[in-house]
């Protein structure tokens, strides 16, 4: 299966457990992995025979900056069902969704989950 990949978007949303994470918000990173047949797009060159990425970015940035979720497993999920709903060529959605400034006392780069799912 052939992928398009969507790395490090970055979205303010308003995603967590903790009241100021509701009220403030924060930085969430998204990666995506589309598995998909891009055998047509390749032969014909036409945009109609794949995904088109800057709409799948819509769909992100829709889900991230306008919902409302206490945990990223549950943003993850949102992602992957909205893209497999909404994009039918897309047989297959690998999904990273990261938290930089997760709550946590200590020192390290950011709280990630990564969840894959086909139709």
């Amino acid at each position: 299966m052939d992928r398009i990949h969507l790395r490090d978007m970055a979205f303010h949303g308003y995603h967590g457990c903790l009241d100021h994470e509701q009220r403030d918000g924060q930085t969430f990173r998204v990666d995506l992995t589309l598995h998909l047949d891009l055998r047509p797009a390749g032969q014909s060159d036409a945009l109609e025979d794949t995904v088109n990425y800057a709409e799948v970015f819509a769909t992100v940035r829709g889900i991230v900056e306008d919902e409302r979720y206490d945990l990223i497993e549950r943003v993850a999920e949102r992602i992957a069902q909205e893209v497999l709903t909404s994009y039918p060529l897309v047989q297959a959605i690998d999904v990273t969704a990261r938290k930089p400034n997760a709550p946590i006392m200590g020192d390290f780069r950011e709280v990630a989950v990564e969840i894959s799912r086909a139709r």
